[in-house]
């Protein structure tokens, strides 16, 4: 690719079951010039999601094939024909995977510059991924200090997210699953916490009785199946569900239902809830004042693992959804520096 060269991502079929690097396609062409009331951005690092799986089936909203696929974005402005957006600012956006962008000034949210925090926390504890946990702990289930918690998933991006925000809101006991020893380990050294356990190792009921005898009051779940139905059993009276991803279905569309107790649910006054993040993007400046000074102040760590170049996009996905990262999964251009 040449500087004149841009390159974008396309889904050319549907997976059943796992998707390989053949359902999908590098595309290239001429960078493209922005038109009155546009910019052009040359995006500078790349989210890859757990959610882009569910969405390259043929589900409402889904992704189209042979065409750019979405994704979150941070880049920076190179040419603009829109006076409100500036050449050389940094935006955030959604048209994903692709070098190079021309966004609308509805598009786009220019990004703050903190000192001292790098610019990937943008696509990590300070984008999508921890305003995910923040709104789960805070506006659903509404943490309470000293209130014990369950993460699934717990050394993916919204998994450390959670304990580390959650830590700082006064919670109690943490305790995670995740898809291997050295990740069980990571969590218990490096995230924050208590317990953990490798989910491979034994029925998740059994580990879970193990690692929290007592129960918990928060359930942060985005793994569904088999964790769904013990984190409910596990729940202690008043206890909350929160429900951010079901992944363990992703990439297995015949999965088994979900099994537990359904009388816990009334017996215990239990409460499960969904949402979705891009509803509540009004907490954003929040987040940002909540969790800036702990990152600047070296109380909060980045959870990320960066993946050189554009080119790798397609590979740091298929290793994310294999479990190969530890936080969040973040493709990074040289031009970021």
């Amino acid at each position: 690719m040449t500087n004149d060269t841009a390159l974008t991502v396309h889904q050319t079929a549907r997976p059943h079951g796992f998707p390989t690097p053949d359902h999908f396609a590098f595309v290239e062409s001429a960078v493209p010039h922005p038109t009155p009331g546009t910019a052009l951005v040359e995006n500078l690092y790349w989210s890859v999601d757990p959610y882009h799986r569910e969405l390259m089936d043929d589900v409402p909203g889904g992704f189209a094939l042979h065409a750019s696929l979405e994704g979150r974005t941070v880049g920076r402005v190179v040419e603009s024909r829109e006076p409100s957006v500036k050449e050389g600012e940094l935006v955030f956006h959604r048209q994903g995977w692709r070098t190079h962008a021309v966004v609308t000034p509805d598009e786009v949210r220019r990004l703050p510059h903190f000192d001292g925090v790098p610019l990937s926390a943008h696509l990590s504890i300070l984008g999508g991924t921890g305003l995910t946990a923040y709104v789960g702990l805070t506006r659903i289930a509404r943490l309470r200090e000293g209130e014990d918690l369950f993460v699934s998933a717990a050394a993916g991006g919204v998994g450390t997210a959670t304990a580390r925000l959650a830590r700082l809101l006064g919670a109690g006991r943490i305790v995670g699953s995740a898809g291997s020893a050295a990740k069980v380990a990571h969590l218990t050294a490096e995230v924050g916490y208590d317990a953990a356990f490798d989910y491979h190792d034994g029925p998740v009921a059994e580990q879970l009785a193990k690692a929290a005898p007592d129960g918990f009051d928060v359930f942060l779940d985005n793994v569904g199946g088999e964790h769904l139905g013990a984190g409910i059993s596990a729940l202690r009276e008043h206890g909350r569900v929160v429900r951010v991803g079901t992944v363990s279905q992703y990439n297995d569309p015949d999965a088994p239902p979900v099994r537990f107790n359904h009388a816990d649910v009334v017996e215990k006054s239990l409460r499960l809830e969904g949402f979705l993040v891009r509803d509540y993007r009004d907490v954003q400046e929040e987040l940002y004042e909540f969790v800036v000074p702990h990152l600047q102040g070296g109380r909060v760590a980045l959870d990320e693992t960066v993946t050189e170049g554009f080119e790798s996009i397609v590979d740091a996905f298929l290793g994310m959804l294999r479990g190969a990262n530890l936080g969040k999964t973040i493709v990074r251009s040289p031009a970021a520096g």
